[in-house]
């Protein structure tokens, strides 16, 4: 089947399925076994259900409802997030893992509050870490009951609106403890998908497994809606499992479900990249075929899709020579996730892809990449220092550096913002550096400080059964040979992937939080962290 070309409705497009008996949504078991079941009328019927619910709140306040939506990834997350795409109201999804102070900044202006078992749980534990409530006044909570929804009498399709309004309000990080929120407009919402749908096959969609939160943009893009609009399905791990990049060891455990849980598409971080590769450096002389049985559990092929931070160009070769493509993309929630993506039959390693039909991408005479496009976001709802702008010309200042070449692919090259300039006064672009150390096969993250110091510092996380003096020798090793005396980490600093530190240091998408970063590696330690793992392994190389 060719694929989808013209403009489409995320809503309507849903609403075609409604009388569906195909698996919609699917939740694996802890011993791999596919669990629970939902099938496009059932879960959608549910969803019509509270979408009545939702559009009366809107009638008696007399606007959109501004709906918080505090789940895991789960068929109630499901359900929610497309009552609310159905009633018009506003949703505002909150991750779990946020402290209290940052899941009420984002809530402010909630009317209601969607949970589930993990979202109630997180709003008791957050209730006991501060005396301030995480709810403005008069907000109550709904606990999201499928099986209720399900057995009142269908709801009539509601009517699907025509006119653009916010409908999405997602986090995204500043400079501050209180993130900030993304308006996402729903036809730019629409545009993204349309033109996604253009590059894509739907059988790649046909299974998707999310394994990274769906308070993510980029995951509701690809995990959700570009499966259901091409009739897939989306395959959740184990309730309780923990999510990639919300806990240390949940990419390796992730891992094992694979096989149960046959994948066609899959949006991965990059430290996931590198276990992908540790998986087919064990039985390198197993063909294609072989391989994708045994990680996958199925002849493939598979779509994994990638982003956040730069995977090392070699990472990419060598997963590809082991028929496992990985496809780096480039995005921002400004422009509803996807700027450029690594398409199947289109990729060149170590760029971020062409840019989608609906985007135009030039560069500024510093370097910075701007674009222009029909998915841009409607501004924030708080402004700070981090804060991307929107000029006179319609064209989006992203704030990271890139070049384009001849072809048209895009290669980033780092953060405007994040050019540091040590106390000799030598410029350092991180990104650079970073990506080069990625290489070594047991980093899963690492990050470089340098700005006003007179060496570079580098946080490196690595592979929890390797001996610190071991990578500490091989690291310094590296340095000398690939980069150069400006580039290269002076002193290492270690953390083994298994600390809980890791989560609070880079983000799910790999991006390292470099303020917290520096506190972690330069500033005043705690009494009890003086024999941490992360506090003693560090060294002048």
């Amino acid at each position: 089947m060719p694929p989808e070309t013209a403009p489409l409705s995320l809503a309507r497009g849903l609403l075609r399925q409604a009388d569906s008996d195909a698996v919609m949504v699917r939740v694996l078991t802890a011993d791999g076994g596919e669990g629970t079941t939902h099938s496009y009328r059932d879960l959608l019927r549910t969803a019509l259900a509270l979408a009545a619910d939702l559009t009366g709140l809107a009638r008696t306040l007399g606007r959109p409802a501004r709906v918080g939506l505090l789940a895991e990834n789960s068929p109630e997350w499901v359900a929610a997030d497309l009552a609310a795409l159905f009633a018009g109201a506003v949703e505002i999804p909150v991750p779990t893992a946020f402290t209290a102070q940052q899941a009420a900044s984002l809530l402010e202006s909630a009317d209601l509050c969607l949970t589930d078992t993990a979202g109630s749980a997180a709003l008791a534990r957050w209730s006991t870490d501060t005396p301030d409530p995480v709810l403005p006044a008069g907000c109550p909570t709904t606990a999201l009951d499928l099986p209720a929804l399900l057995a009142r009498p269908p709801a009539p399709h509601p009517p699907v609106p025509d006119h653009d309004a916010v409908v999405k309000v997602i986090h995204t990080s500043g400079t501050t403890s209180a993130p900030k929120g993304v308006q996402i407009r729903r036809h730019g919402l629409d545009a993204l998908l349309t033109s996604l749908r253009t590059r894509t096959r739907p059988a790649i969609f046909e299974r998707y497994l999310s394994i990274v939160p769906l308070s993510l943009l980029i995951e509701q893009v690809a995990g959700l809606y570009m499966p259901f609009l091409a009739g897939g399905s989306v395959s959740f791990l184990p309730p309780g499992t923990a999510l990639v990049g919300t806990a240390a060891d949940a990419a390796p455990r992730m891992l094992t479900l694979l096989r149960a849980a046959r994948p066609t598409a899959l949006v991965v971080p990059p430290t996931v990249a590198g276990l992908f590769l540790a998986v087919c450096d064990q039985q390198p002389a197993e063909s294609v075929t072989e391989r994708h049985r045994r990680i996958f559990g199925h002849d493939g092929p598979v779509f994994i899709a990638c982003g956040g931070a730069p995977v090392p160009p070699e990472i990419l070769q060598r997963l590809h020579a082991h028929g496992l493509t990985v496809h780096e993309g480039y995005g921002l929630s400004e422009n509803s996730s996807v700027v450029s993506w690594n398409f199947p039959g289109e990729v060149r390693f170590g760029t971020v892809g062409r840019p989608l039909d609906h985007v135009h991408a030039e560069l500024a005479d510093d370097g910075e990449l701007l674009i222009r496009s029909t998915s841009l976001f409607a501004g924030y709802t708080r402004e700070d220092p981090s804060s991307v702008v929107v000029d006179d010309q319609g064209r989006l200042h992203t704030g990271d550096l890139a070049e384009i070449d001849d072809d048209g692919y895009l290669r980033i090259t780092g953060r405007k913002k994040n050019l540091v300039i040590t106390a000799g006064g030598r410029n350092v672009a991180p990104e650079w550096v970073e990506a080069r150390y990625r290489e070594l096969g047991f980093v899963r993250e690492a990050a470089v400080i340098a700005d006003g110091l007179d060496d570079v510092h580098g946080l490196f996380v690595i592979d929890a059964a390797l001996d610190p003096d071991t990578a500490r020798g091989r690291i310094t090793e590296f340095g000398r040979r690939r980069l150069s005396g400006i580039e290269r980490a002076a002193v290492v600093h270690l953390m083994s992937e298994d600390d809980p530190a890791y989560a609070t240091c880079f983000t799910v998408t790999g991006r390292p939080r470099r303020d917290v970063i520096r506190h972690h590696v330069l500033g005043p330690a705690p009494a009890t962290a003086a024999a941490s793992p992360s506090n003693q392994n560090k060294e002048k190389a």
